[in-house]
């Protein structure tokens, strides 16, 4: 099998300047955007929309399409490919199902998952989703009786370098991040 390279040139464009693919199938939930919208402002763009160039010089997308829409006015990283109208049919047909057809690894998928902290509450969902989806237990934040270290406060408050009225942010059940020195501490 002879396999062709077809990125013609990588270049960053305005998004808003994209042509849609109008046989693009693809159908976006607000859930959806919500956490792609979570993901870009925590971490950003960390791919290329594909586009092709059309007969009138514009850039027309493959993938991409949600992306394109949440940052309109953004200049955004495109990989131009050297496909035919037919070619680019075949990938936006083809491109997203090839990926969902991978399974998941659930020892790596709870492991990784476990890692993960985020503060965009559309992104957790997601990946709670993900982790019921793959048959992994999403543990819900233990609730702990409030008097039951009342006689440490005086530790506590020493060894966390706080005092009464302090803010935490608490990232997850087993994890705080603390408001002085804005390091995430393992509760466990």
């Amino acid at each position: 099998m002879q396999i062709r390279d077809r990125i013609k040139a990588f270049k960053r464009v305005l998004a808003k300047d994209l042509v849609p693919h109008p046989k693009n199938w693809r159908t976006h939930s607000k859930a959806q955007g919500d956490a792609l919208r979570g993901i870009l402002a925590e971490v950003g763009y960390v791919d290329a929309l594909l586009v092709r160039e059309t007969g009138n010089g514009r850039l027309q997308l493959i993938d991409g399409h949600l992306r394109a829409e949440i940052t309109p006015d953004m200049e955004v990283p495109v990989l131009v490919l050297d496909v035919t109208e037919a070619e680019a049919e075949k990938i936006l047909a083809t491109f997203d199902p090839l990926g969902a057809m991978a399974t998941a690894d659930t020892e790596k998928l709870e492991s990784l998952l476990s890692e993960i902290e985020t503060d965009s509450e559309a992104l957790q969902t997601m990946l709670d989703e993900l982790a019921v989806e793959s048959g992994i237990e999403v543990k819900q934040p233990e609730i702990v009786d409030p008097e039951a270290q009342i006689d440490r406060a005086e530790v506590l408050l020493q060894k966390w370098q706080v005092k009464k009225g302090d803010l935490w942010l608490i990232k997850s059940p087993n994890k705080v991040r603390c408001p002085k020195c804005g390091k995430v501490h393992n509760l466990k």
